[in-house]
């Protein structure tokens, strides 16, 4: 459950501060004409992310046992991957998220309702289909017949979206660039997990050999249906009677992209930010720029305080502007 319940907070909490930065500089410079649009776009995305998971979880009961192995193995897989890159990218590129996507809500803002709506589809589209994969494969890994996993899933997103909107609010402030560095490295742990046993499932749809070559089987020692074993389950997706395939897959997968992740020197650069982009036609002025920001700042960490600075300044403005 604790593993389900990391990867929903853990991605969940992407797609919180994607929404956070959209709405906040909407806020900041005076275009809370535009937040409909964006509000829209975001819900479009949460809607396909809900059905992409659904036909995922219906559309595999249809399907023979083979082939749900297969399907499941292959996605797995998939979601491995794209999971992997996910977080080598947002360790290496987080700290200029904010401006990405201000400059794309300066051209989409330019370019008319439309173009709002798919901004914000885009921005949060992406990782809702990229958590719902991950965490369908997740859940199909530890599914023991509970509803557990499934239920860590839903209180990560759940923590995410209350996370963001403290966030927003300015009530919490927390190093974002530390957090998603530890919380990268244990999603990884749990990655090794879901591709050792999407392998394995791979196996069984004898689509890979080796499937009664066991590498040992520790059954009798930690019994999965213990307490310890379910912690170990639902924590490293660990399985006592591994095959031979499942182990090396596994341990050629963790070994290196933790050394890799953890590498000094892995989060590129920050060049001198460039000048913060100009609202359009809107009457509040945007708050000087900080010389933190001027250097590329510390991190994630106060991309996140200028989300809800900025908010809270644009509340400010318009509080004068009405007396």
């Amino acid at each position: 459950m604790f593993g389900n319940y990391l990867i929903g907070l853990r991605e969940g909490l992407e797609a919180s501060l994607i929404v956070c930065i959209l709405v906040a500089y909407l806020v900041k410079t005076g275009r809370r004409d535009a937040l409909r649009p964006v509000w829209l776009g975001i819900g479009a995305a949460i809607a396909l992310a809900l059905s992409f998971g659904a036909a995922l979880e219906f559309g595999s009961q249809e399907l023979t046992f083979e082939a749900q192995e297969a399907l499941g193995g292959s996605l797995s897989i998939i979601a491995v991957g794209l999971v992997t890159w996910m977080v080598f990218w947002m360790r290496r590129t987080a700290r200029h998220l904010k401006r990405e996507l201000h400059g794309r809500l300066d051209a989409a803002l330019a370019m008319g309702t439309g173009a709002l709506v798919a901004t914000a589809f885009l921005a949060v589209g992406r990782e809702g289909l990229e958590t719902a994969l991950f965490i369908w494969a997740a859940v199909r890994v530890g599914n023991d017949g509970s509803a557990d996993p499934l239920i860590g899933a839903a209180l990560g997103l759940l923590t995410a979206v209350v996370l963001g909107w403290l966030f927003y609010r300015g009530a919490l402030r927390i190093n974002l660039a530390k957090f998603f560095t530890w919380t990268g490295g244990m999603l990884v742990v749990v990655a090794a997990g879901v591709l050792a046993y999407g392998f394995h499932d791979l196996q069984e749809a004898n689509w890979l050999p080796g499937l009664h070559s066991q590498a040992f089987d520790i059954s009798s020692t930690i019994a999965p249906d213990t307490w310890y074993g379910t912690l170990l389950k639902g924590v490293f997706n660990f399985q006592p009677d591994p095959t031979w395939l499942q182990v090396t897959v596994w341990l050629l997968y963790l070994v290196p992209t933790l050394t890799f992740f953890f590498a000094p020197g892995r989060v590129a650069p920050s060049n001198a930010a460039p000048k913060e982009p100009q609202p359009h036609d809107t009457q509040v002025t945007p708050p000087a720029v900080r010389p933190s920001d001027r250097s590329g700042g510390t991190g994630a960490g106060h991309d996140a305080d200028g989300v809800h600075d900025g908010a809270r300044r644009a509340g400010e403005h318009t509080v004068r502007g009405q007396g």
